[in-house]
């Protein structure tokens, strides 16, 4: 999958600034596509140059000007040709476990040190998943959201972020409570 995509993606909620961008980016796709703000820029423009967007200047007092982004007709048929493409079967690709991994031989406090910044990093990124949840059912009860929202797509994949953040939890507490009676066994 390419940036693009998941920008394209992003704008299905309507017009946005890179900035705009960016932080929504970080609250809602970061579970599963991570970016920079200079990536982000960097892709917008291209798509404004392949006509996958359109921007428009708004001029601002006090302020640099900004641009605001949205799709246009060609950037909609990308989104679908994407959709419509097969997917392929994600790769988990991530520092932490080599470290877990080789835990036996390496600096067995380091990485129990990475583990519980990992947990504690987790854990505050449910709680926002969760404030985010609470803002978008905005008091419904999830079966009358899903019945009545404009778009589901959001809510799905918040869904998948905090399942996703709710493992990383319950494997890193594991994980620490064995490295605790390994260090004790060895002590």
């Amino acid at each position: 999958m390419a940036l693009r995509n998941a920008l394209l993606a992003a704008l299905l909620d309507g017009e946005a600034s890179g900035y705009d961008l960016a932080k929504s980016f970080d609250a809602s796709v970061a579970n599963f596509w991570m970016a920079t703000p200079q990536q982000l820029y960097r892709e917008l423009d291209r798509m404004e140059s392949e006509g996958l967007v359109r921007a428009r200047v708004v001029q601002q007092e006090r302020r640099p000007n900004k641009r605001l982004f949205s799709l246009t007709e060609e950037g909609r048929r990308a989104l679908r040709a994407f959709t419509a493409a097969p997917t392929k079967p994600g790769a988990m690709r991530e520092e932490l476990m080599v470290k877990v991994q080789a835990v036996d031989a390496g600096d067995v406090e380091a990485v129990r040190a990475a583990v519980a910044e990992r947990l504690e990093w987790s854990r505050a990124k449910l709680a926002r998943y969760e404030r985010l949840r609470a803002r978008m059912l905005d008091g419904r009860g999830e079966d009358d959201y899903l019945a009545t929202a404009d778009r589901v797509g959001p809510y799905l994949t918040l869904m998948r972020g905090r399942s996703f953040e709710e493992e990383n939890i319950r494997w890193a507490e594991r994980a620490l409570a064995v490295l605790a009676r390994r260090a004790a066994a060895t002590a």
